[in-house]
């Protein structure tokens, strides 16, 4: 017996040795000192030993390492250190995006550049002195066409700009088909206001207005899209933390320290509940958020299809040599046609004197091109390439905003398993985790969340994205919503709207004396030109040749 209870008291000894051994390990805050300068703080705020945690207004009250003046400063610290990891994602993905923008913006605007340079060597070689005595006709649409794609149709109207410069361009060659006659400006306004009637240019103007539409509007609401998500990201994701969040974040990283407990890091699901609420608003963005990404990988795969900005510039120099092409092939019937409307005009007088005819005819030959083979023409990239990765980076981007808490709380910020810090002690976290989003917070046990009171910021965001998902939908179907709805439908269906005239007599004048004439031969296959047939430039030069060799002769006979 008595040595039974000899044992009982020696254990009963061990355990108070150890137990007091254990308190004053706790209350010499030695870990606490160290853990706190190493994070830049002065050492001096820290007791030496524990002290009575009645003034913490955050972490428990009973013994403490931290004085309210430690609290206050871990709190400011917690707030840097939860926000740090999310700017730094955000941060990360609106870089990413911030450089997809410029290489989708550097590329379009150098297939611009180089659609406009390729058409002016194209044409010195093709059409001599005939295309360089109206080079500015040429230059003019370029620049309207790079105004259009900068700012849309509140700078240039892209249906009045084509038909403007269809019609200039008959008026400049309507003319030098028919050298022997004089053209008074008002003939010249009947020979413009008839230009569709006549279609002296074949079906190339129709489709050509088609294709520039679908590809110039695909392309610059894409690339507005992608500037959009950086500034976007920008705005919601430095959303200043609620007084209720930097509460919640204190307790959760900083209250181990203040009881002696520097190296416990929370439990998993723990932070997710206060993450959760800390970012309950940024969550609310992902619905919007994920259909503007859907709307944008849409609009991608549009351009690598049928609305291909590249497939459209790239041979823009021979879709317009083959309109001019059917000008000169069909320009007796055209003048015939005229000359019946709009009156026969008169012989010049200075035809009769000596001119030269020898810049008038062709100098050279189309340079080769092979559609399916396409260069990296611009930015040293292809259109293909481009999408391709960005679509990856689109998808990768979806539920962005509602997996930020599973994001963060991972790795080192937590510990998984039970021995975790719970909010109170070390020991399994017993709470359920609750839902994304601000109107889950209402059961929020970590973060006091007020419901009835939505982020202003990020509501606006949830409007701004939400605008441009329509302006996405709209453009993949071809139509540029700064357009009324009439012109919506002209340019997704592919009518051609034209400039057209409003004057009674022009109307009555169309009707009588104008019938359309069957289309002229195009070589226009699904929107891609066959520019490599050396069988075909031949051909077409050769027929031009020989109607300026018509024409010289006539020319000539008149004259003696």
């Amino acid at each position: 017996m008595k040595t039974v209870l000899l044992l009982c008291v020696v254990s009963t000894l061990v355990v108070f040795s150890l137990s007091m051994t254990s308190e004053q390990k706790s209350k010499n805050c030695n870990d606490v000192r160290a853990a706190y300068i190493s994070k830049g703080f002065n050492v001096n705020d820290v007791p030496n030993k524990g002290v009575n945690g009645a003034s913490l207004k955050v972490c428990p009250q009973g013994f403490s390492c931290c004085t309210a003046e430690m609290e206050d400063t871990l709190s400011q610290q917690s707030s840097s250190e939860i926000k740090a990891p999310v700017s730094r994602l955000s941060v990360n993905l609106q870089t990413t995006f911030k450089q997809k923008h410029d290489h989708f913006d550097k590329f379009f605007r150098e297939l611009l550049k180089n659609a406009e340079v390729s058409l002016h060597n194209m044409f010195v070689r093709t059409y001599g002195m005939m295309y360089v005595q109206n080079a500015e006709l040429f230059k003019d649409f370029f620049e309207s066409l790079t105004r259009y794609y900068i700012s849309g149709s509140s700078a240039v109207n892209l249906d009045s700009m084509l038909s403007d410069f269809w019609a200039d361009l008959l008026e400049r060659m309507f003319r030098l088909v028919n050298v022997q006659y004089e053209f008074s400006d008002a003939y010249m306004e009947c020979v413009s206001r008839h230009t569709e009637q006549l279609q002296p240019f074949g079906d190339v103007p129709r489709k050509l207005k088609i294709q520039l539409t679908r590809s110039f509007v695909a392309a610059r609401t894409f690339v507005r899209g992608l500037s959009l998500m950086p500034e976007v990201i920008n705005k919601v994701h430095t959303v200043s933390a609620s007084p209720s969040c930097v509460q919640a974040t204190m307790k959760m990283l900083y209250c181990p320290y203040c009881s002696g407990q520097v190296a416990l890091k929370p439990c998993q699901n723990y932070c997710l509940n206060v993450l959760r609420g800390c970012l309950a608003n940024q969550a609310d963005l992902d619905t919007e958020w994920n259909n503007f990404l859907d709307a944008m990988l849409s609009l991608a795969e549009r351009l690598e299809g049928p609305f291909n900005f590249e497939s459209v510039m790239d041979p823009i120099d021979v879709k317009i040599s083959d309109a001019i092409m059917n000008m000169q092939e069909n320009s007796m019937q055209v003048s015939q046609k005229v000359f019946q409307g709009c009156g026969q005009p008169k012989p010049s007088m200075a035809f009769r004197s000596t001119r030269s005819v020898k810049d008038t005819g062709f100098t050279g030959r189309f340079r080769p091109y092979s559609p399916d083979a396409r260069p990296t023409t611009a930015a040293g990239t292809s259109l293909d390439r481009l999408t391709t990765d960005v679509k990856k980076k689109l998808k990768h981007a979806k539920k962005f905003w509602s997996t930020l808490p599973e994001t963060v709380c991972t790795g080192e910020r937590i510990e998984p398993g039970d021995e975790c810090w719970n909010g109170t002690a070390k020991s399994r976290y017993e709470s359920v985790v609750i839902g994304n989003g601000l109107a889950n917070q209402v059961s929020n046990p970590d973060v006091d969340v007020d419901i009835t009171k939505p982020d202003i910021v990020i509501r606006s965001q949830i409007a701004v994205l939400k605008e441009m998902t329509s302006w996405l939908k709209a453009a993949h179907s071809g139509n540029d919503i700064s357009f009324d709805t009439e012109e919506d439908d002209g340019a997704s269906g592919g009518e051609e709207s034209g400039s057209g005239c409003d004057t009674p007599p022009c109307d009555t004048d169309r009707d009588i004396y104008f019938s359309t004439p069957p289309n002229p031969r195009v070589v226009l296959v699904k929107g891609k030109e066959d520019r490599s047939s050396a069988g075909h430039v031949a051909t077409r030069g050769s027929k031009a040749l020989a109607l300026f060799g018509l024409l010289l002769a006539l020319v000539m006979s008149h004259l003696r």
